[in-house]
């Protein structure tokens, strides 16, 4: 048996520097926990790591290492163009695979995408991203707006693809960390519902990095999530006290808005979309974020990923 590799537990602190990004779906029961799911102890976070994901549960613990990642901000702005909105809670998770001879990493996601995040609404609602209009069409949408019901616009950011290009570097200093494909929902009952900026063919790309130097502390645990300071086989690192953000990507056209996508160029025109990269901002405040794995990957070669997915199905309450 080989011994533990050496370079994971660096690798973690940045894998979880890097995680500290936003934003709606539930996990799908195949291949990862569901969204319900409630673990006890140091794995409480971890509710949709994709531990019993193929790809994870074949790790061995030498040239391929499996963590689990988490990671949430209580608030935030971002903005699209011309319109800026806040953000409510956010959360990401995904599994990791280090290849420690490469120094690369995969990035394994919950099968029904990495990012949930809480609705925001949008700052003057439809009335302000869409009208007045001198356009017939439009200008009679806008006078079908008599309450605030019918004003109300909110928006959520979706998993628009699997996030990719993590950086080992930027994780633990500056610059972009991952690149996170998305796509944000517009709801209201004027635009219908499948109303989006971004889609899965032609996401907004973010790439989020450090806005501060994080703090990081390591715990050890042992695999059921029970504190074991000592003799733990578990070891969760977490980092809190920054923020992170994203100046410079840009946004595509809006789709799918109104019967027909009718609507969709009319909230182009208010909003400013096609958005160019340097005229779009995201921030996230106050990100807190965990990176869980075994404490010597090498002592359970080759089964680490199996372990690693016993351990979080030991925590299962």
């Amino acid at each position: 048996m080989r011994p533990a590799p050496k370079t994971w537990i660096k690798a973690a602190g940045a894998v979880a520097a890097s995680a500290a990004l936003v934003m709606p779906l539930t996990a799908s029961p195949a291949g990862a926990a569901t969204a319900a799911t409630q673990l006890g102890g140091a794995w409480a976070p971890f509710d949709r790591c994709p531990v019993d994901a193929p790809a994870m549960l074949a790790t061995d613990g030498d040239t391929a290492v499996p963590l689990c990642v988490t990671s949430t901000s209580p608030n935030g702005t971002i903005k699209l163009g011309d319109v800026t909105a806040t953000t409510g809670s956010t959360n990401l998770q995904f599994g990791v695979i280090q290849h420690p001879a490469e120094g690369t990493y995969t990035v394994v996601p919950p099968p029904a995408g990495s990012i949930i995040s809480g609705k925001t609404t949008i700052p003057g609602g439809l009335l302000g991203i869409m009208c007045p209009s001198n356009i017939p069409v439009v200008s009679a949408v806008c006078g079908q707006i008599t309450n605030a019901t019918l004003n109300k616009v909110t928006a959520t950011v979706e998993s628009a693809g699997t996030p990719t290009e993590f950086s080992l570097v930027a994780g633990i200093s500056t610059g972009p960390i991952v690149k996170l494909p998305v796509k944000i929902r517009l709801e209201n009952p004027l635009l219908g519902s499948n109303c989006y900026i971004g889609s899965n063919s032609s996401p907004v790309l973010l790439r989020p990095g450090n806005l501060s130097a994080p703090s990081l502390t390591a715990t050890r645990y042992n695999g059921d999530g029970t504190a074991n300071p000592d003799e733990g086989s578990l070891i969760n690192l977490a980092l809190s006290g920054a923020g992170q953000g994203d100046s410079q990507f840009s946004a595509p056209k809006a789709s799918g808005c109104g019967l027909g996508g009718i609507l969709s160029w009319a909230i182009d025109l208010k909003v400013g979309l096609p958005a160019a990269a340097g005229s779009n901002n995201l921030v996230l405040n106050d990100a807190k974020t965990s990176t869980i794995g075994l404490t010597a990957p090498g002592l359970s070669v080759p089964n680490a990923g199996k372990e690693l997915s016993q351990n979080w199905h030991s925590a299962v309450q």
